[in-house]
């Protein structure tokens, strides 16, 4: 399996309505495309002192599979423009790692 991994950043005050748009747009969103070889996606943030990060994992059979997400260089960011409104800066290429090993937690 490929993890893809992207960063984005906002501000304390659109860090909630950055949250709930990738629950509830975003994320269904790419499950719509029912992409072959995707296999599901994680959220994670993280309170600084002067804004809020943003990462999300996502899970990938190949990078085949994330060709047919992003397209041939798959590097690059999809970053919608609804959530280009609220973040404040965010990662241009994703990167990607092969996975390992993986334990229950």
């Amino acid at each position: 399996m490929i993890k893809r991994i992207w960063h984005g950043w906002t501000t304390h005050a659109n860090a909630d309505r950055y949250e709930s748009l990738l629950k509830e747009e975003i994320f269904p969103g790419i499950e719509a495309k029912q992409v072959p070889g995707y296999r599901g996606i994680q959220l994670l943030r993280r309170e600084h002192a002067d804004e809020v990060e943003f990462i999300t994992l996502m899970g990938f059979d190949s990078l085949d599979a994330i060709k047919a997400f992003v397209g041939e260089d798959v590097t690059v960011s999809d970053v919608p423009d609804k959530a280009r409104e609220v973040l404040a800066r965010w990662d241009a290429h994703a990167q990607h790692y092969e996975m390992r090993e993986q334990r229950r937690y």
